[in-house]
């Protein structure tokens, strides 16, 4: 049989025709999987620009060619001369225009990305993050042991991972995304994730009903439970055609730059995409901000911009957009030329960063060091991730990565891996908490570490017991006058009279009341393992919630821990 030879089309109408359907649908392809914003400012299009006028270009020399050797024109003796003035028509006539197009788009992409640089726009930089000094004893309000974060974003994804089991009847469809964000919900800070399709053919079976749940892990309980929806999630990113989030947003906001959409969930449970706003304030590319965001319905699809988010919204700034402006303003401060020789006064973020919840809000924090970057810090960052208010506080001391190192001398022989630091107020003294976790990645203790002085550093298998060997240290140091329990608690000691068990959402709960006295006190056995050897008889002190103003105590109060004495 013959070789089929594909033909090109004659004439240069039939030509310039064919270029154009082929750069259409290589251009509509490009768009789909590329999802570029029709925007001046983003350097996508204009690679998209690029693409389209090379493709078209491309194909006009290749069918003219092709033309050329079907009409035998390619035999015709010509000079070197004649060659090039042939060839020199030949742009004229069929791709000048293009030409003319993609020397535009290459010559302003160059101009706006020089016009954007730090170098010449060192002011502009600099004034991208408004930082304010706070006092940190008196803005970080001591929190009580129920709002202290527990968990690092890879225990947090483990424990959902493994809730995942729960899931008997769909868990051979569906997997944990491990795409998750920490929040503030109903007063406490948890992580969120959606579940995704496991497969792409379980995807094509389950997409008529969407995924049918998502992760909530309780950052201070460690507790991960799978909420079950009444109609599932038909937009996320584990969808590869049109319901897959960036894509539904792009085909709704066709000129409209996005940050990474997160997920969250508002006050009733409700699933959504938060798809923050990207702008570019200096020059053409430079000076990344954000500039409200789309909320999208993870269930019905439908969307709306705000300029300004609802107050449930909990993180519209990026941790590493808020670092990279304070480095800008850290290094910029005396100008471009000393941010690279001299380095007065320069200074810049650590490489990690943690959450904080206060006020309802979520914070992100930082570390501020030198341009050495050496194992010392000079103070840190207090970031609103919905409002951007950011405030630095001077507290001289160790670095996240020095006070991990201390926290892990002190268990190497158990061989525990400290998670990075979450920043707390410890008797007015700033202070690192870090998590201990085991190889399962499941945490087994707790160490605080004093920023100023990281030499002191208590552990304890439970909170409460970690920061009253804390706050003892401080006392013996001379740092602190006494060792009273924070307000929010209150200790009670007793003889132990009648114990009770549950097991409640997986754990193993005790419930303790002492002699002469009605109530129970309730402690989980993951929470302090002593309430497991506990005998009726025994003289235990108790650390437990204090009842708000003018409440009395109920007849189960929380406990945070007990020591048997």
């Amino acid at each position: 049989m013959a070789k089929m030879k594909w033909k090109p089309p004659r004439g240069r109408a039939g030509q310039v025709l064919f270029s154009l359907i082929v750069t259409a649908v290589v251009g509509f392809v490009y768009f789909y999987v590329s999802l570029p914003a029709i925007n001046l400012q983003d350097g996508e299009f204009y690679a998209f620009l690029i693409l389209l006028c090379a493709v078209y270009i491309g194909c006009m020399v290749l069918t003219t060619v092709k033309n050329s050797v079907a009409t035998g024109e390619q035999q015709v003796v010509r000079t070197p001369g004649q060659k090039v003035r042939d060839g020199l028509t030949f742009i004229r006539r069929h791709c000048l225009p293009v030409g003319i197009l993609l020397a535009i788009v290459l010559a302003a992409a160059l101009v706006g990305k020089l016009v954007s640089l730090p170098m010449f726009r060192a002011g502009a930089y600099r004034e991208l993050l408004d930082v304010q000094t706070g006092d940190f004893a008196q803005d970080v309000a001591q929190i009580s042991f129920n709002e202290i974060p527990t968990l690092d974003r890879t225990s947090a994804n483990y424990l959902g991972d493994r809730q995942m089991g729960t899931l008997s009847d769909m868990v051979s469809q569906f997997e944990y995304s491990n795409d998750s964000t920490q929040i503030n919900y109903q007063g406490r800070p948890v992580r969120v994730a959606p579940i995704a399709y496991a497969d792409l053919f379980k995807w094509f079976t389950n997409r008529g009903g969407g995924l049918p749940a998502y992760v909530v892990v309780d950052m201070v309980t460690q507790q991960a439970q799978v909420v079950r929806l009444a109609e599932g999630v038909k937009y996320s990113f584990s969808e590869p055609l049109n319901r897959n989030v960036l894509r539904h947003l792009r085909f709704q906001y066709p000129t409209m730059m996005f940050s990474q959409p997160e997920f969250e969930i508002d006050e009733e449970g409700h699933p959504w995409w938060v798809a923050p706003r990207l702008v570019k304030t200096i020059g053409l590319f430079g000076g990344r901000d954000i500039r409200g965001a789309v909320l999208l319905d993870a269930v019905t699809g439908e969307s709306e911009y705000y300029e300004e988010v609802p107050a449930w919204v909990d993180t519209l700034y990026t941790p590493a957009l808020i670092m990279e402006q304070y480095d800008y303003h850290g290094t910029l401060v005396r100008g471009f030329i000393n941010s690279i020789l001299g380095q007065r006064d320069v200074t810049m973020t650590t490489e990690g960063y943690n959450y904080i919840a206060m006020n309802d809000d979520v914070y992100v924090y930082t570390g501020v060091t030198s341009a050495n970057a050496d194992q010392s810090n000079l103070g840190f960052l207090l970031c609103n991730m919905r409002t951007k208010e950011t405030r630095y506080y001077e507290a001289p001391g160790a670095t996240e990565t020095a006070a991990m190192a201390s926290a892990m001398g002190v268990v190497q022989d158990l061989g525990y891996t400290a998670t990075f630091p979450l920043l707390l107020n410890i008797s007015d003294q700033p202070t690192y908490f870090i998590p201990l976790m085991d190889a399962t990645n499941l945490v087994k203790s707790y160490a605080m570490v004093n920023v100023a002085q990281y030499q002191i550093v208590a552990t304890g298998s439970t909170v409460p017991a970690c920061e009253r060997t804390y706050v003892s240290m401080l006392s013996d140091r001379g740092v602190v006058e006494d060792t009273a329990l924070p307000a929010a608690q209150e200790e009670a000691s007793g003889t132990v009279e009648e114990i009770r068990t549950a097991v409640l959402g997986g754990a193993s709960w005790y419930y303790i009341r002492l002699e002469g006295e009605d109530v129970f006190y309730a402690v989980s056995a993951e929470q302090d393992q002593n309430a497991i050897i506990l005998n009726e008889g025994d003289r235990v002190s108790i650390v437990h919630a204090a009842p708000g103003e003018d409440q009395e105590p109920g007849p189960i109060v929380e406990a945070y821990s007990v020591a048997i004495d």
